[in-house]
């Protein structure tokens, strides 16, 4: 070694200290920075052609914003203590690593030092930028607030590439969507350096909204063009009228109705049709295209044999009983795979399910094609019986577990039913605490020992309900009215103050209070209750109600010049009752029937009011009765009915007073009418049955006859019918001891017979009776009305469940107080008709709200001109 004098010693020590001293340096300022001075790329530390291994010394990170560096450190895989390969693949794996992470724009690995076996690291990177904001440009407000909620770009979310790219393909798709098929999007990102942050501003160009001028069916020759246009719900052409289904073009919808032209043409029998090509054409205007539309129908398959393997439970003679389908018949996969398992209670998979057997499958194969015939092989698995081991309940938060399990037809020990379980879920729509539309029913099945369990889930909805309104009624003035129902009462939590939220609820029970009013004029209180299963054991339904009316005359000559407070009354109505009632469940003929019976007592006073105009303006009446009901529900949804039906038959019974004391002839009305005599026979039917998709057909029957004990004595004054209108009994049209029956495009209550002549003898009995008595305060004592609508949800929401409907019915109402007649003016064919288009709300605080227009095609009772169009509104379920 060459030795060195002390002048060079001298220089070279100094020149060491100065390197230390600017090495330590820059190690210090390596923190969170970059030192461009002393870091280099990692890969020009040592030549490629002779990498060296090196020991990671330390590791800082530089050019980081947001990041933590100790978890870039960890993304990049490199460790202080490691030995790596310089230049090697610990280097650009590192990069590729933390560029994999789709957060940074750029890394660079750079080296700060090298010393001896030693390498000190630094990790220079580059975020991207942040999102700051999103503007629009080209749009309206609106479109950019439903913009902003389907693309849902979070403020401080990363800015990438790919981000941009998904954007910008879903604005192009949402106009799309509604067709703007031409729409361009750009996005331009603005950056703020100096915060890291970015504002991406959306430029679009809509263009004119295109439509579609024609569809081309080529091919076509089976089946007829319109049935095609008609299964395309949401591809329409142009046309004049077009209002509901616009033709405008959506890609999504266009694919999607070209699958259902392949369904419409497999249930035809054509298994091997499809759509050899498409085209779009896009016309010169640039705002319609064409479509043209390529079938290759092939030929109708028919269905020969059908034989069935693996059966041996039940016959081959049963099971094709049960299929339906039989030779000669078009082959349709769809209607096969219905008849096999998506017909609760009358398919194949019923008769094995409903005994037990949970594993039942049946697989249909296409054994043989020969020329247009198809052999199909039933191919089942009948597996073991399981019963059922226990009931799992969910999402009764406010309901009570007993009040749901008492409903189910699905019990602990029992075999395994389907129907049954169909049943349960029908069952707890129709409680009416549930969303019907969100009854799940989940099957645990456990093969291992044979048993399954059966979970439900519910979805609790508000059905309280709050009825405050008003309105007005004529000479009666402004009625206002306040009702309240609680439809899931608790009568046991009363005394528990915690369980008032804001009253006690959860056992099924029904509280109702109901007060309706125009200052003295007019005045009704109610309150009932129902307990539907008195005792808790037994499907027995008790219910209590208590009502009071009072209806005062005014003196309408100086009806203007009284004050409230000095307003004179002429005279007066006033009726108070009490109805107790029982009801049960049936199980012969089948568990949907239900028989009631009720008692009723009814006060009926008049001071100075001629009711009826039947020379009865004092008096008081009393209407003692007993009912008896029968009747069968089997509808799937309250609010909103698919499928099912609902009958009702009742009979209303008066004691027979004058049988009993063999009295016919009475001195005054006061007298003849002290206990009101009768027997009422009502007769109420509905049906309801899907269509085509969501679209609804309801139509219903409801008939009335209201008779008498002795031929000698006319038919009571009380409990006859009046028709027309909504069917409210308000607003100054009250139902004064009569059933009020609806009957749109006429005007309330004006459906009554015009002619009703009191025989000799009840004249010469009437105080004050002229021998024609007023039709339209007696009313009917027949009655008839038929009612088909079809019904399609706009909303199923429990919340709020809209649907719309169009309609016509058709009505009547017959009467006559003459005994020789005996009803002869009864005809069944002299209807008064009716149509129109209404809506109905149903909301849980309010129940079902309606509106309707409907156009009277035939004139009232003693009138020449049609009725015409008439517009109604009803709050609450009517039953007729």
């Amino acid at each position: 070694m060459k030795n060195f004098n002390q002048p060079a010693r001298l220089a070279t020590f100094a020149a060491l200290f100065l390197c230390t001293v600017v090495s330590a340096m820059a190690q210090q300022l390596g923190l969170g920075q970059r030192t461009p001075a002393t870091a280099k790329p990692a890969e020009e530390a040592i030549s490629y052609a002779n990498p060296k291994e090196l020991t990671i010394a330390d590791i800082v990170v530089t050019g980081n914003q947001f990041l933590d560096p100790n978890s870039m450190i960890s993304m990049s895989g490199l460790k202080v203590g490691d030995k790596i390969k310089v230049p090697g693949d610990a280097i650009t794996g590192a990069i590729k690593k933390l560029m994999d992470q789709k957060i940074l724009e750029d890394v660079e690995v750079l080296y700060r030092k090298i010393e001896g076996e030693q390498i000190w690291l630094e990790l220079h990177i580059k975020e991207q930028s942040r999102l700051f904001k999103v503007t629009y440009d080209g749009i309206r407000k609106g479109e950019q607030e439903s913009l902003n909620d389907k693309i849902k770009l979070p403020k401080g979310r990363i800015i990438s590439n790919t981000m941009i790219k998904n954007t910008q393909l879903a604005v192009k798709r949402f106009f799309m969507d509604k067709g703007f098929l031409n729409v361009k999007v750009r996005i331009a990102q603005i950056t703020d350096s100096t915060r890291g942050n970015a504002t991406l501003k959306i430029f679009v160009s809509k263009g004119p909204k295109v439509k579609i001028h024609q569809i081309v069916f080529n091919g076509r020759t089976e089946i007829y063009e319109q049935k095609l246009r008609n299964k395309m719900k949401s591809t329409k052409q142009m046309r004049f009228g077009r209002l509901f289904t616009p033709s405008k073009f959506i890609p999504k919808k266009y694919d999607e109705d070209k699958e259902k032209l392949i369904e419409l043409y497999n249930k035809n029998g054509f298994r091997d049709a499809i759509i050899a090509s498409d085209s779009v054409i896009q016309n010169a205007d640039g705002k319609t295209i064409d479509l043209v539309i390529n079938l290759d129908e092939g030929p109708r398959y028919y269905i020969r044999n059908v034989t069935w393997e693996g059966n041996y439970l039940h016959s081959t003679d049963i099971l094709n009983k049960v299929f339906g389908l039989k030779k000669g018949d078009i082959y349709n996969p769809e209607e096969i795979q219905k008849r096999l398992e998506a017909n609760p209670g009358q398919d194949v998979s019923s008769l094995y399910m409903d005994d037990g057997y949970l594993y039942y499958n049946c697989r249909p194969i296409e054994k043989s094609i020969e020329g247009d015939s198809i052999d199909i092989e039933m191919r089942i698995f009948e597996g073991k019986q399981a019963t059922i081991n226990k009931i799992i309940l969910n999402g009764n938060t406010k309901t009570s577990d007993h009040v749901v399990m008492r409903e189910l037809f699905t019990l602990p020990g029992q075999k395994f039913s389907k129907t049954e379980i169909i049943n349960t879920q029908r069952q707890l729509s129709q409680l009416g605490y549930f969303d019907a539309e969100k009854i799940g029913i989940q099957p645990i099945p456990h093969p291992e020992d044979g048993t399954v369990d059966i979970e439900y889930t519910v979805e609790e909805k508000p059905s309280d309900q709050i009825e405050l309104s008003g309105g007005w009624g004529g000479f009666i003035g402004f009625v206002g009215t306040l009702g309240l129902v609680f439809n899931n009462f608790s009568t046991k939590n009363i005394t528990n103050l915690k369980a008032w939220k804001p009253l006690p609820s959860g056992d099924g029970q029904k509280l109702a209070v109901r007060f309706q009013a125009s200052g003295r004029q007019y005045q009704t209180y109610s309150i009932s209750f129902t307990e539907p299963w008195l005792g808790g054991k037994k499907p027995v339904t008790f219910g209590i109600n208590l009502s009071h009316t009072i209806y005062r005359t005014v003196d309408y000559s100086n009806y203007y010049t009284q004050s409230s407070s000095g307003m004179k009354f002429l005279g007066s109505y006033k009726n108070s009752g009490v109805t107790i009632s029982l009801g049960k469940r049936l199980k012969v003929p089948d568990r949907y029937f239900v028989l009631s019976t009720a008692l009723s007592y009814q006060r009926y006073k008049m001071d100075s009011l001629d009711l009826f105009g039947i020379g009865y303006p004092n008096g008081v009446s009393n209407n003692l009765t007993f009912n008896l009901t029968l009747s069968r529900n089997t509808i799937d949804n309250p609010q909103f009915p698919r499928g099912g039906s609902s009958f009702s038959l009742s009979g209303t019974f008066t004691p027979p007073y004058s049988a009993i004391t063999g009295q016919t002839s009475f001195a005054t009305n006061e007298s003849r009418y002290k206990w009101v005599e009768y027997h009422k026979w009502m007769f109420d039917a509905s049906w309801f049955q899907t269509v085509a998709g969501k679209l609804v057909l309801s139509t219903r029957a409801h008939l009335g006859f209201l008779g008498r004990y002795n031929k000698n004595l006319s038919i009571s004054p009380f409990e006859r019918f009046v028709l027309g209108g909504s069917g409210l009994a308000g607003y100054g049209m009250f139902a004064l001891a009569q059933d009020i029956i609806g009957l749109r495009g006429y005007a309330d209550r004006s459906l009554v017979p015009i002619y009703n002549r009191l025989s000799t003898t009840d004249a010469s009995q009437s105080t004050g009776a002229t021998g024609t008595g007023v039709a339209s305060s007696l009313g009917g004592v027949a009655y008839s009305k038929y009612v088909m609508e079809l019904r399609y949800p706009l909303s199923l929401n429990p919340s709020a469940t809209i649907f719309g409907l169009v309609f016509a019915e058709a009505g009547n109402n017959w009467g006559t107080d003459a005994p020789q007649k005996k009803y002869k003016d009864f005809n069944p064919f002299d209807l008064k008709r009716s149509a129109g288009v209404g809506a109905r709300i149903f909301m849980p605080a309010f129940g079902l709200i309606g509106i309707d227009w409907a156009y009277g095609f035939d004139p009232l009772p003693g009138q020449t001109k049609r009725s015409g169009p008439q517009f109604h509104f009803t709050i609450g379920q009517q039953l007729r």
